[in-house]
């Protein structure tokens, strides 16, 4: 069975999503939750699923021995999951091809530092774009520019408001967020 390690900084939504699906599956288990942000809500999702957390700072994100720690989990992918902080180039460097993010946009627009949640959002609505979606893609050295894996659109209605927007990324992210993953798992 496959092992993921799941970056998360928030709610946890897609990790919850991730869990659910491969719960079902068998295909997959989460191995560890690595978190920057010690009052995050995944904190909880980890704790009901008895899944381990590393905690991290900006520091110790770049140590050599935070990557050591990630080998030991020997993850098929690592998975970032609604993870706010730039992946460092010694941990692309490390697990070059195996790393994977979800961005609520369609890149290449509204990508880039800050470009998260509703400030995504916000940003669409404001350019008055017709549609929005969500890009699944591999993680290199910067933000939001690895390759695309899969992208998913949904339409915007003129009232649609960033939580409306917000509703319809997320049923997108929690669909196609597993399933992607499981595909990319079956090509290993």
């Amino acid at each position: 069975m496959h092992s993921l390690i799941l970056f998360a900084s928030g709610r946890g939504s897609n990790v919850q999503a991730v869990i659910d699906y491969f719960s079902a599956t068998q295909k997959a288990y989460v191995a560890l939750i690595v978190c920057n942000n010690p009052e995050a809500e995944v904190l909880a999702i980890a704790l009901d699923h008895n899944i381990p957390v590393q905690l991290i700072d900006r520091k110790s994100f770049k140590e050599d021995a935070f990557i050591e720690t990630l080998k030991q989990y020997k993850p098929s992918l690592l998975v970032l999951a609604g993870f706010l902080w730039k992946v460092p180039e010694s941990v692309v460097a490390a697990f070059s091809g195996s790393i994977i993010n979800i961005h609520p946009a369609l890149l290449p627009k509204y990508g880039g530092k800050g470009m998260y949640g509703a400030n995504v959002h916000n940003a669409v609505i404001a350019a008055g774009e017709k549609e929005s979606g969500i890009t699944i893609h591999f993680v290199n050295e910067h933000y939001d520019e690895g390759a695309t894996i899969i992208q998913a659109q949904c339409k915007l209605l003129p009232e649609d408001t960033a939580i409306h927007l917000a509703e319809k990324i997320h049923q997108l992210e929690h669909y196609f967020f597993p399933r992607t993953i499981e595909f990319l798992l079956e090509q290993l």
